[in-house]
């Protein structure tokens, strides 16, 4: 692949509250550091909510040498509110690359999903309901859907040319039918599961085949046992506040098993290279709200659903760096080495 690339989340915003407590610039510095010097990445896509946290990320990674993906990550918003944050994010991005940084804008994620009047449903939990378990009622819709995120996208683009000067790309899933001529890549969160393993590598394949750069901006899986059979549902084993969206706790006891998620990386990273994918951004990094608790009731150990490639610790520093509130999983070291090869 040309770039070798992470997620790094800066806190997601959904109803008022950032899933990101802690915000420190030079936590974020150091993670950026590691992120290029130790994981041995050449991009990152910098995700979350707040424009000004997206700017320092993006501004440090730049600093480091690093390709940015600028990728505000709207939730729960109105067309008119992602259009606002999309808006202030792009003239944002184009100060970084006027300093001479290497910016792609990302036009929002999933927007069918994450956001009102794409998909029925008042919450991302009811959208995701209707997108996994009613996929019968899901298909008559699936055109309809499709109309409104290219039209909304239409406009997101014409808005973000105004004001960027780079390439621009939107995170899709699947099911959104994006018309991808307004784009300079064409940019897919994908995930494999147990039911389309046998037709992922082609699926891969024919996406590659479709002519523009293609870039696989989500892909990954968390660190309990069978975790990669559930593709896009990993996280589902988790029980979640019903206003925030936070995390609150697992729904059963699940077996740690990292080098389960480690090898779900690695087989997933030879598929892309061998489809001669141009860009991978495993997701992700860390996730601040997903803690490390090996004591006490297995059930708040949710580091387990987690898709971090690093456990997040309790109020206490790692070994492997000591100046660290977290500690490397397998994962962490799989993807060193595969990119640094």
């Amino acid at each position: 692949m040309r770039a070798n690339g992470i997620s790094y989340d800066t806190g997601f915003v959904r109803n008022g509250e950032i899933s990101r407590e802690h915000f420190d610039p030079d936590l974020v510095k150091r993670e950026l550091g590691i992120i290029r010097d130790d994981l041995h990445c050449t991009a990152v896509r910098v995700i979350g909510g707040d424009p000004g946290r997206l700017e320092l990320a993006a501004t440090y990674a730049a600093d480091l040498g690093l390709e940015v993906w600028f990728s505000p990550y709207p939730l729960e918003l109105t067309t008119e509110e992602m259009l606002s944050l999309f808006a202030d994010c792009a003239e944002r991005a184009e100060r970084l690359r006027q300093r001479g940084a290497e910016v792609v804008f990302v036009a929002g994620a999933e927007l069918s999903l994450m956001n009102k009047g794409f998909l029925p449903g008042d919450t991302q939990e009811d959208r995701l309901a209707l997108l996994l378990n009613q996929r019968d009622r899901l298909a008559d819709q699936v055109g309809r859907i499709s109309a409104q995120v290219n039209d909304f996208l239409g406009n997101a683009v014409a808005l973000i040319r105004q004001r960027f000067g780079g390439r621009i790309t939107y995170a899709a899933i699947p099911l959104e039918r994006i018309d991808w001529a307004p784009f300079d890549i064409l940019s897919m969160d994908l995930y494999r599961s147990a039911e389309i393993a046998d037709q992922f590598a082609e699926g891969v394949r024919t996406l590659v085949a479709q002519g523009k750069p293609v870039a696989i901006t989500e892909y990954g899986t968390a660190a309990y046992r069978d975790a990669g059979d559930s593709g896009g549902r990993v996280l589902e084993v988790l029980e979640y506040h019903k206003d925030t969206g936070a995390p609150v706790r697992l729904k059963g006891e699940y077996v740690r098993d990292e080098s389960g998620q480690a090898a779900y990386l690695r087989e997933l990273l030879e598929i892309f290279d061998a489809a001669d994918v141009d860009s991978a951004f495993v997701f992700l990094f860390a996730l601040d709200n997903f803690p490390h608790r090996p004591d006490g009731d297995p059930r708040d150990d949710l580091d387990l659903a987690s898709p971090g490639i690093v456990k997040v610790l309790d109020n206490r520093r790692g070994n492997t760096y000591p100046d660290m509130p977290w500690e490397p999983k397998a994962a962490f070291t799989a993807l060193a080495e595969h990119y640094r090869g």
